[in-house]
């Protein structure tokens, strides 16, 4: 279902884990916000010391291995990418997000179990015509042998990953897909987060992983794929990167309009690439959805993009 309208969640849900890196117990609850509210955190406590940040690309405090939201008061919510995908990737564009621990639960590691979430909450329109960031010129960011980039794309966001691993097992993937609820339902929700045995021990030194379990990640060592159950798709890393792709790139505050593509990429990169565009202003342009399902350019109104302060309109193009 495409809307040309702003959605929320119709009710709340709530699931419950463990964060991968914290290992930690915690709940969260995804409810409705109102219009043009985007996605917003908010950290709970038994206290009542709440605290809420909108999960803007400003908002990250830090990309080692996961996704880190935060304000000048420190980290607040870890690990938010698989949340922020189900979110955008099944067409939701207000929401709240209620945790009480320091990390969104890693669930089976995929974004499944908040899709059912949002599936138990329901999605409804709102009054406001939704809005989009149009990509109008390339912009690309690179690291070593590593690079993303988006560009402008005329319908709606198209993903393009590739992955090249030492690691024999996952070697090298490719994958590509163009997004709408029922291509993200289908295809990349439940492509969960992997890892190398290998790496177990550094991460554990480093502080990460101490939630990491068969459950709730793919791991291979150096010549086969440990998880009794195998893959839910052949090119199960390619799709999980992707799926991260949408949580990171949720960060722009809209949906985008614009094709993406990385090679070796990941959190930081994606970052990075998202960075770039919102600081050169005439790459992008802001367009407000019609009831005809195109889009056209706001004239009139201003907003906040990616924790800056954007006019909604761009300079004209040929």
């Amino acid at each position: 279902m495409k809307f040309s309208r702003q959605t929320t969640l119709r009710s709340q849900a709530t699931v419950t884990g463990i964060g991968v890196h914290s290992g930690a117990p915690v709940n969260l609850t995804i409810g409705p916000a109102p219009i043009d509210a985007g996605f917003v955190f908010v950290r709970t406590s038994p206290e009542g010391h709440d605290r809420a940040i909108q999960a803007t690309a400003r908002a990250v405090t830090a990309t080692a291995f996961a996704t880190v939201l935060g304000d000048r008061d420190g980290p607040m919510v870890s690990t938010a990418e698989h949340v922020l995908a189900a979110l955008r990737g099944m067409g939701v564009d207000n929401a709240t997000i209620e945790v009480d621990g320091p990390e969104v639960p890693i669930m089976d590691g995929s974004a499944a179990g908040f899709v059912a979430a949002i599936d138990q909450a329901g999605i409804t329109e709102q009054s406001a015509a939704r809005r989009y960031i149009q990509v109008l010129k390339p912009v690309q960011v690179r690291s070593g042998d590593s690079f993303a980039e988006l560009r402008p794309w005329a319908d709606g966001f198209r993903a393009e990953i590739e992955i090249d691993f030492a690691n024999q097992v996952i070697g090298r993937q490719t994958f590509a897909i163009d997004l709408n609820p029922e291509s993200f339902r289908r295809e990349i929700s439940r492509a969960r987060t992997f890892g190398c045995l290998s790496d177990v021990a550094k991460l554990w030194e480093a502080g990460f992983a101490r939630g990491a379990s068969f459950e709730n990640s793919v791991v291979f060592d150096d010549t086969r794929l440990l998880n009794a159950e195998g893959l839910r798709y052949a090119d199960e890393c390619a799709r999980h990167k992707a799926l991260d792709v949408v949580g990171d790139l949720a960060l722009a505050g809209f949906p985008l309009l614009a094709s993406f593509r990385s090679v070796r990429g990941g959190h930081k990169l994606n970052h990075a690439v998202l960075t770039a565009l919102l600081a050169d202003r005439t790459c992008w342009r802001i367009v407000e959805a019609e009831r005809s399902r195109r889009a056209r350019p706001v004239e009139a109104i201003g907003g906040m993009v990616g924790g800056l302060v954007a006019p909604a309109y761009g300079p004209d193009v040929s």
